[in-house]
């Protein structure tokens, strides 16, 4: 049984995927533990995938390809990371993009393939100065309206600070249901909850969809 339905299927195609110009590959980790998602998930990018010619995916073992985890920086699987011609633009996707994160999986494909976000000239320029290894962690649930939001904004902070040539921010959307430890970890009472850690270190952390210019504010704050 298909995931996306024929009338999905449509608007994704007219809305989204007429959109691409670069290629976008899928790199798909898939482990041992915490797969209680990952045939839907595998099913979900080759669905995705048959729409359009510019989107190609990937699967690898996580247990038995930790060179290749490691290269893109995952710890952690099921995972997903969106690439653009081969280059790492830091978006990726722990867990199941389902619910209303579908939209912001849909939403990253385009941006990833146009290689632009719709964030200020003030933001980039910001971006651009950061020089230090930052890591947004956004906790959601399928079901949680604002959490689209948050995820989009940190994923879109990675892609226009790797677009400026640099590689040094992380945006992980994390599906708080299917990483109970990590969700323990951080105290996730409510959803979206953000973390920013730089250099490994937790500094900041905050729940809600802030708008770009307060999330912007968050990380310098982080950064300090």
């Amino acid at each position: 049984m298909a995931l996306i339905s024929d009338g999905d299927k449509k608007i994704i195609k007219e809305e989204f995927f007429s959109k691409l110009v670069n290629p976008v590959k899928l790199l798909v980790f898939i482990g041992k533990d915490h797969c209680q998602y990952c045939d839907q998930l595998k099913q979900l990018v080759e669905e995705i995938s048959e729409l359009s010619d510019l989107v190609t995916y990937e699967l690898h073992d996580f247990d038995s390809e930790k060179e290749l985890a490691e290269k893109y920086r995952i710890d952690i699987a099921p995972a997903v990371v969106m690439t653009q011609n081969g280059k790492d633009l830091g978006v990726r996707y722990f867990g199941l993009p389902a619910g209303h994160e579908f939209g912001s999986f849909l939403e990253d494909i385009v941006d990833v393939s146009k290689g632009e976000t719709d964030l200020s000239e003030e933001t980039k320029e910001a971006l651009k100065e950061i020089n230090k290894d930052v890591q947004i962690y956004v906790f959601v649930t399928p079901t949680c309206p604002y959490c689209p939001m948050a995820v989009r904004m940190a994923h879109k902070f990675a892609i226009e600070h790797a677009l400026a040539g640099n590689d040094r921010i992380l945006g992980d959307m994390i599906e708080a249901i299917e990483f109970p430890e990590l969700a323990e970890q951080y105290g996730v009472m409510a959803v979206p909850k953000v973390v920013i850690k730089v250099n490994g270190e937790d500094k900041i952390s905050f729940e809600g969809a802030y708008p770009e210019k307060m999330f912007l504010e968050k990380l310098l704050e982080a950064l300090e």
